[in-house]
């Protein structure tokens, strides 16, 4: 992901919540504030950028999207490395956790920068202004569904930067509110924008209707999801790719799978200390074998480990095992000299499980510390996820035969059988093989009532939501409810 410039704020509040800074170079120094900029078209891309940027923050999605749920674990060297992460695996997180506060601060820093932008979207005209500002309402949408599907009901605030007079003063907006919003961004993008882009990891019509469609299906609007995420599979534009094992390869990003990716570079280095500053993936540096010595893989962090209940789910015969859950025993004891190979289990808890989808490999390694600079992009939504999700809303709606088509040729695409789609649970038990390990499970769990027979320690009525981070309602005030349960 390139990313150019830090407009204005960082979240909701302002600088105070800044977690790293990076300011536009100009000459002499600050001499470009907010109220002179915008006044070329390359201001504009400028700020374009700078909106991408907190895309950088969805490793952290992925991660609690897995771990939250029966996917995965924390992992890692301690309970107490990253400990929001493992009180969030246990269910025992609370309203002060820096793993949900960074979800809540770097998706309103995204919004803000798309808001900086429309609020000076008729400042001057250039050839090109449409699509712009087509790709920052996608953006916004895209920050505005990741936070009211963590939280809910949160603050709604368009068009416009606020102080903190101001801030203190907005309301949680209710969910259906913000769904609204994020549909009006969505169709409006999807509108304007071209089916493809030349330039890699640019919003394009597919995924605003794609994401139109997820926020649709999370809804519960199924005619609407249905005639959506059809449009996208009547375009012509993706297919599904024939080996299934590429699909998460840098050599083969950007195929005809892929209708939204996050863009990562392993050309340049970053450091623990701002995570959302980084240029690489941090994900499959983390997800790697600690201390790890041996071929194909690199060594890294032992975080977000697969558990036994999800390779157990998997039929023996289904390659999509393999591809998603690395059983590293099994992988050492195939080897031509597995003597040679070893590897460390961090104190954070090991499954024996690694996954296997965003893992450090040897050749895709990038600058120090490598760690950090994974070039492995992000798969927000892939065209199988588009057709799964068409499959359930057309089984809410009745079209069986239909729904099981859709989820047949996802199965045959991975070399195996179809089956009878009799019930929804066949289609959430696909989305559960196919989609392991980036990051949906949690929240298919939740939306589709499973939650509480899947998850350990799961609290009906509490646990579809995290909490929102207490220090943001200090900071509002106090004047903002705290979700049920917490």
């Amino acid at each position: 992901m390139k990313k150019g410039i830090l407009i204005v704020t960082i979240g909701l509040f302002g600088v105070i919540f800044s977690g790293c800074e990076k300011f536009l170079n100009v000459d002499p120094p600050y001499t470009q504030d907010a109220e002179n900029f915008f006044e070329t078209k390359e201001d504009y891309e400028r700020a374009l950028v700078g909106a991408y940027d907190l895309l950088q923050g969805s490793f952290l999605s992925l991660w609690i999207g897995e771990i939250a749920s029966d996917n995965s674990i924390a992992g890692g060297e301690s309970v107490n490395d990253s400990q929001g992460l493992h009180q969030i695996d246990a269910m025992s997180h609370g309203a002060v956790n820096n793993e949900l506060r960074n979800i809540f601060r770097w998706n309103y820093a995204g919004i803000t920068r798309v808001n900086y932008i429309m609020e000076n979207k008729d400042k001057i005209d250039f050839p090109g202004k449409g699509e712009l500002i087509a790709e920052a309402r996608f953006l916004r949408a895209y920050y505005y569904f990741e936070l009211v599907k963590f939280f809910g009901d949160v603050p709604l605030i368009i068009d416009k930067r606020i102080g903190i007079e101001e801030a203190r003063n907005i309301p949680r907006s209710p969910a259906s509110e913000v769904y609204a919003q994020i549909e009006d961004d969505l169709i409006y993008a999807a509108s304007v924008l071209p089916w493809t882009s030349s330039v890699k990891g640019k919003a394009s019509k597919g995924a605003a209707l794609a994401l139109l469609g997820k926020a649709y299906l999370y809804q519960g609007k199924y005619s609407e999801a249905a005639n959506t995420l059809n449009e996208v599979k009547n375009s012509g534009v993706y297919a599904l790719i024939s080996d299934y094992e590429q699909l998460f390869s840098v050599s083969n990003e950007n195929n005809s799978e892929t209708v939204f990716d996050i863009e990562y570079s392993g050309l340049e280095g970053g450091s623990y200390g701002c995570l959302i500053c980084l240029e690489g993936n941090a994900a499959p540096g983390f997800h790697g074998i600690r201390q790890y010595n041996g071929p194909v893989y690199g060594d890294g962090n032992s975080y977000n480990l697969p558990t036994q209940d999800l390779y157990n789910a998997f039929n023996s015969s289904d390659p999509r095992r393999g591809y998603s859950v690395l059983d590293i025993e099994a992988f050492i004891a195939a080897q031509p000299n597995p003597e040679s190979i070893s590897y460390a289990i961090g104190a954070g808890g090991h499954t024996g499980y690694y996954n296997n989808k965003y893992i450090k490999r040897q050749g895709e390694i990038g600058l120090p510390d490598n760690d950090l600079t994974s070039p492995v992009n992000y798969r927000v939504i892939r065209y199988a996820d588009v057709l799964l999700m068409l499959a359930e809303a057309n089984f809410q709606l009745g079209n069986q035969s239909t729904a099981q088509q859709l989820v047949n040729s996802i199965r045959s695409r991975a070399g195996i059988q179809g089956i009878p789609v009799n019930s929804l649970n066949v289609i959430y038990n696909e989305r559960r093989f196919e989609l392991s390990g980036e990051g949906h499970r949690f929240f298919d769990l939740v939306r589709t009532g499973q939650a509480s027979t899947k998850i350990s320690g799961f609290v009906p009525g509490k646990h579809e939501l995290f909490p929102i981070p207490q220090v943001e309602i200090d900071l509002a005030g106090g004047t903002w409810s705290q979700n049920p349960g917490y």
